[in-house]
């Protein structure tokens, strides 16, 4: 017999990647130059050059066993002790080797992160704008994802709403810092407030709430902001991290789940992790990636593009009525709708070959998301582009 929970997910795709198909369909009928897909958060800066040369020479080195053979199950070692070097360093924090695994980017640490500390039956809390691809790492762990609605003005955490969702049944809480849809970056203010609610909450249910801290984006940071490192302000956290967005190497499936050395169950978090994979059939990332990455700890690619395209970007759509919070990072913004329905308004959109997805699969109706992975000259001639669309469909906006 089929499984009745994976057959009835096929009712439940991803917008994103819907829409995604959707702007490959018309690129096909159109032409590329002619659709602005504005759907799939895709990094589209050059990968840096040194992290090719470290692939070819790995590829090229006579121990095939150590290239392409397995690796153990937590991640090669060497690699997990530079970035718990890095991490120490970098943020001023205590980790070893033992408090870091290796991971197939962000999401496969999300999700090893969730089994790690949610019993079945248990509840996850996520604020809203939230990345759709949280609920189905909760439910299908047999969890329940609770989200906490948006402060529309600002983004940062609506603590009234917080304090509300926690309860007996609270494992852990999502941070995504800056967050994918707003790009928006949760202060230190915002991080303390959260810590001083979760260690209350602690207190009076009695077990740990973690935070699962989700950052595929800490490098990508405007206007000089510095992003707080989580896992600084609460000791029960575990850090998300994915190498897709700061290498430019999101096909290579590479991340890491790192455990705060004063989280609860520290010394056994990571090998749970081991455990985890057996389940998942994750059994860890491709060796010789690990090895690329691990000399590139610290280092990024050329991501300057992305704020050049976000002052352009937020500069057209204030100007067109459609006010947005002022991204801190990541590629993306998430615009206010030029009518209530936002779905209505990306419908409408995608047949003048503008992709933009609506906020409503974020958790936030009325708003839409834009990722601006192109090149400048393509987010130009977007505007132009989106301004005839305004012009035809919304004249009165």
């Amino acid at each position: 017999m089929l499984s009745e929970k994976y057959a009835g997910m096929l009712n439940k795709t991803s917008v994103i990647r819907d829409m995604f198909y959707f702007a490959c369909d018309r690129a096909e009928k159109y032409g590329s130059d002619n659709v602005f897909d504005y759907s799939i958060g895709n990094p589209s800066v050059p990968v840096p050059a040194e992290y090719n040369e470290t692939i070819k020479k790995l590829l090229d080195d006579p121990d095939f066993v150590s290239i392409h053979g397995y690796s153990p199950n937590l991640g090669i070692l060497s690699v997990r002790e530079s970035i718990a070097a890095y991490l120490n360093k970098t943020f001023d924090m205590s980790y070893g080797a033992e408090h870091i695994f290796m991971t197939s980017g962000a999401a496969s640490a999300l999700c090893h992160a969730i089994r790690c500390v949610m019993r079945p039956g248990e509840e996850v809390i996520a604020f809203a704008p939230y990345f759709p691809e949280y609920r189905p790492y909760v439910e299908l762990a047999d969890g329940t994802l609770k989200v906490v609605q948006a402060d529309t003005e600002t983004f940062q955490i609506n603590f009234d709403r917080l304090k509300e969702a926690l309860n007996e049944k609270t494992a852990a809480v999502i941070v995504n810092s800056p967050c994918n849809p707003s790009g928006v970056v949760f202060s230190d203010k915002t991080l303390k407030e959260l810590s001083g609610i979760l260690e209350e909450a602690q207190r009076k249910f009695g077990h740990e709430i973690f935070i699962i801290s989700d950052e595929p984006y800490r490098e990508i940071a405007f206007d000089g902001i510095r992003v707080p490192y989580v896992s600084k302000y609460y000791a029960n956290t575990i850090s998300c991290y994915s190498f897709s967005k700061s290498l430019s190497v999101p096909g290579d499936r590479i991340g890491y789940l790192a455990v705060n050395s004063s989280a609860a169950g520290a010394d056994i978090l990571v090998p749970m992790c081991g455990q985890v994979s057996r389940g998942l059939g994750h059994n860890c990332p491709t060796a010789f990636v690990q090895l690329a990455v691990g000399k590139m700890i610290g280092k990024t690619a050329d991501l300057s593009v992305y704020e050049r395209n976000m002052n352009l970007l937020f500069d057209a759509f204030n100007s067109l009525g459609m006010e947005c919070v002022r991204p801190n990072g990541t590629f993306y913004l998430f615009p206010k709708s030029p009518e209530p329905d936002a779905k209505s308004f990306c419908e409408k959109a995608k047949y003048h070959n503008l992709i933009f997805v609506p906020g409503d699969c974020f958790g936030c109706p009325g708003h839409f998301r834009v990722s601006f992975c192109h090149d400048t000259d393509t987010v130009r001639r977007s505007i132009d582009a989106l301004k005839d669309f305004m012009r035809k469909v919304y004249p009165n906006a």
